[in-house]
């Protein structure tokens, strides 16, 4: 994919260019995939081994014994990138430092979880997550007053099964900035129940989310430049330009066939009559700009487009009518209202 193609998809707004984007990846060459690792749905509370140490490399010419040893600095400490792995009753994330957002959430539903009824949000707050050391570790104080809602990348109406996997979902390594009227409480929020209501057709659905930040054209000069917002006190939280999905449902056979979704959504006001279609790419389009793989390991007989199989189309709510829906029964007046969802 050409540095042009990838800055089509930059250019993808809320009013226009979302159709484009999809038509010109639809051309691209193809390429051979690399294996990825895949994704357990086992919970577990367990973390990761630390890395083994990184071996000090050979010359490249034998004859010739270099007086210096660069990766002796290894002895002081690895300096990175460190992306911090994290399982949890309903997520596994991994956390980007840098930008003090996640890299990707993934989860697992189906029918029986999504039918599930046995947490109530209300008593949910969001919680700074410990497991990141402080000075990379989003704050609660960041998000005040910085005119973005703390945007679930994993929704926590698709982790009502138990209160503890929904409050999993309230640990802001699953949050990003995200526009409030008009996206997070909005349009996306309709993206995720289309999700949900993947759960009508397919036994078990695996979908990976997470932030991207894309280039732009200036206008002036014609240039292509990556600009984001970044929010907090000092300023350390990165304002994503776009949000993608990937989508693997399942038909629930050993072996069987999945059914591959792959979306990229600008952070920005959306008109709820904008087709879902129009945001679907090639997935080798998001894995060209986020530097991940997410299917690497599913040969190509099994795949089928999610698009071709069902009809991917939003059922727009009230988002008011959509909060009383994830709320269970009230809860006695003594432990009060939680914070508002975003």
């Amino acid at each position: 994919m050409s540095k042009t193609t990838l800055a089509i998809i930059a250019g993808v707004s809320a009013a226009a260019g979302s159709a484009a984007t999809a038509a010109i990846y639809a051309t691209r060459t193809q390429r051979k995939d690399s294996p990825s690792p895949t994704l357990s749905s086992t919970p577990t509370s367990a973390y990761p081994s630390p890395p083994p140490p990184v071996p000090i490399p050979t010359p490249l010419r034998k004859d010739l014994l270099p007086p210096v040893n660069p990766t002796g600095v290894f002895q002081y400490g690895f300096p990175g990138p460190t992306n911090d792995l994290h399982p949890t009753l309903s997520t596994t994330s991994s956390f980007d430092r840098r930008t003090r957002n996640p890299a990707w959430v993934a989860e697992h539903i189906t029918p029986a979880s999504i039918n599930a009824n046995n947490a109530d949000r209300r008593h949910s707050i969001f919680v700074e997550d410990e497991t990141i050391p402080e000075k990379f570790r989003a704050k609660l104080y960041d998000y005040f007053r910085s005119g973005y809602d703390r945007g679930h990348q994993v929704p926590a109406a698709d982790a009502k099964w138990s209160q503890d996997a929904l409050d999993n979902t309230f640990l802001l390594t699953n949050m990003c900035p995200q526009v409030g009227e008009g996206f997070n409480r909005d349009y996306w929020a309709h993206f995720e129940d289309f999700c949900r209501r993947l759960t009508n057709h397919y036994p078990s659905v695996r979908i990976v989310t997470g932030p991207l930040y894309l280039p732009k054209r200036d206008h002036e000069d014609g240039k292509w430049r990556v600009s984001y917002e970044v929010i907090g006190n000092p300023p350390n939280v990165s304002v994503p330009t776009h949000f993608y999905k990937v989508i693997f449902a399942e038909d629930g056979k050993t072996g069987g066939d999945v059914s591959l979704g792959a979306f990229v959504l600008p952070n920005a006001r959306i008109d709820n009559g904008k087709p879902l279609q129009s945001f679907e790419v090639p997935i080798e389009a998001i894995e060209r700009a986020s530097g991940l793989e997410f299917a690497g390991k599913l040969p190509t007989q099994r795949r089928k487009r999610l698009c071709e199989e069902i009809t991917c189309s939003l059922l727009v709510r009230d988002y008011a009518d959509r909060q009383k829906n994830l709320m269970g029964s009230p809860p006695p007046k003594k432990l009060g209202v939680g914070l508002r969802s975003s």
